[in-house]
């Protein structure tokens, strides 16, 4: 059984990335190489108002008996990450929460928070802060000619050394502490079901690359995180987590990490105008039949894309504009389930499938939601599904894999609940085949024993999510599944 204090990393330096992390062993998928409780957590920038206890939504209604912030009662008035951080702090200057009209709207005055939490876990932890913390990079140089320090200048630095009396923390310490949480923190979703964001000097020091060779997990309740190993390292190899979303194209990607991380990724998918031969970015041309739409130099957000087929050139400003169009119509679909879910998701599919080509980013993402959601929806459930269903379901999670096989290889979350949805409706598929006498009984039983391997695959991966988060429930729902199919095999052989 693997020692949850145990570090499998050693920290090295150079010039160019300052400190990165790299195996102290040889590592093997699903090997535990950290575990880390957060320096400090809190609410994201831009948050709305939540309960400062547990994070779940707040109405503003009901405020903490001492400071008068929002919280959902005195369990979370209570509850240690706002009673020991700052209630006590807005109590003594009587700071008070000033009601809001549309509580479901961003709330300026928890932008104090987390910054508060981190400089109250300073003086709480001076050896970690001074060890682990003090060292994280800033930007300060960058940060101060960006909009977001006059941002953080007023709903930060002048709110919390005036209004709240804490003006024993200098300027240019609220500010490092700001660039801190913006540049390193990680985001986890509380039991609450909302994203907060938390501080882990371990995670903290590997560095990116677009194919991570890493995967975290993190407790809703706590925020403990846990991490592990993806794919096979070897002692000695570097050790690399991913600052964004590896769905996203290399032109939106990198965007992102300019902005937001102050640096420009040269990471080996960047640099490739494929992003590896899964051509996420690339998309059909509409002036010719064969051609497709590539970048003629990747690391450029303002150079030519060009047909590979055909005369047609366009800017790569023209392709974001597509990108963020799509974008927008995916995000206005996210919160949609059920069978209009479905249905949206699939609308915006046809609509795109004659622009993008079929790996395209934004229709691997549409495959990941349509994979979850085909089978659980009303209507859309498993054993409702005809037999076309069933098949478009397949299809999208063989694609999806492929994609996987690249951008997220080896043992991360996307690919164990990808491999879950898939082992359904092949089992269900075979059965059907084999009442119709589309197969013969040894071609059912193998196509049955390959979905049960699946499963049992994707149960190697869930396995180490944490227990009480929504993939560790899934992990142990497919530990069951898994066991029954073994144990039960023969019987479901015969009585098909």
């Amino acid at each position: 059984m693997a020692n949850p204090d145990q570090v499998l990393f050693t920290t090295k330096r150079n010039d160019e990335v300052g400190r990165f992390a790299v195996a102290k062993q040889p590592l093997k998928p699903g090997d535990l190489i950290f575990s880390e409780t957060p320096f400090a957590y809190g609410p994201k920038s831009d948050s709305p108002p939540l309960c400062l206890g547990c994070f779940a939504p707040a109405d503003c209604t009901v405020l903490c008996t001492k400071c008068s912030w929002p919280v959902c009662g005195p369990q979370c008035e209570a509850a240690a990450p706002h009673k020991e951080y700052e209630c006590e702090a807005f109590a003594r200057a009587k700071v008070k929460f000033q009601p809001m009209e549309d509580p479901t709207q961003i709330c300026l005055q928890y932008e104090c928070v987390t910054p508060l939490r981190v400089l109250l876990a300073m003086e709480k932890d001076p050896k970690r802060w001074e060890e682990e913390v003090r060292i994280m990079e800033a930007h300060n140089d960058v940060r101060r000619t960006k909009p977001v320090w006059q941002f953080n200048q007023v709903n930060v630095v002048d709110y919390l050394r005036g209004p709240c009396r804490c003006d024993r923390f200098p300027e240019d310490l609220i500010h490092t502490v700001c660039g801190i949480l913006e540049i390193n923190a990680f985001e986890a979703r509380a039991n609450s079901g909302y994203l907060v964001r938390c501080l882990y000097p371990k995670l903290a020091i590997l560095s990116h690359n677009c194919i991570s060779n890493i995967h975290h997990s993190v407790a809703p309740d706590d925020f403990k995180v846990a991490v592990r190993a993806t794919v096979e390292t070897p002692e000695g190899g570097e050790l690399f987590s991913s600052y964004t979303y590896s769905l996203w194209p290399t032109l939106v990607r990198r965007e992102f990490l300019k902005e937001s991380k102050y640096f420009e990724c040269t990471c080996k998918r960047c640099c490739d105008k494929t992003e590896l031969g899964t051509h996420m970015g690339t998309l059909k041309c509409q002036k010719c039949d064969n051609g497709v739409i590539l970048s003629t130099d990747p690391l450029s957000d303002s150079c030519e894309w060009k047909c590979t087929h055909c005369e047609f050139k366009t800017k790569a400003g023209a392709v974001r504009r597509v990108f963020e169009a799509i974008q927008t119509e995916i995000d206005a679909v996210e919160m949609v389930s059920g069978a209009q879910g479905i249905e949206q998701r699939e609308s915006i599919y046809r609509k795109y499938r004659s622009v993008l080509h079929p790996k395209n980013a934004y229709m691997t993402i549409l495959r990941t939601a349509l994979t979850q959601l085909y089978g659980r929806a009303e209507g859309y459930s498993v054993e409702d599904l005809p037999d076309l269903l069933l098949e478009r379901k397949v299809e999208l999670c063989y694609q999806l894999l492929e994609v996987l096989d690249v951008v997220e290889p080896g043992a991360s979350r996307i690919r164990g609940i990808t491999l879950y949805e898939l082992h359904a409706p092949l089992m269900i598929l075979a059965r059907n085949e084999y009442n119709s006498d589309m197969i013969t009984r040894e071609e059912f039983r193998k196509k049955m024993q390959e979905a049960v391997d699946i499963l049992g695959k994707s149960v190697e991966i869930l396995k180490n999510e944490v227990p009480n988060s929504n993939e560790g429930r899934l992990g142990l729902v497919a530990q069951q599944a898994h066991e029954g199919l073994i144990k039960n095999f023969e019987l479901l052989i015969e009585t098909a």
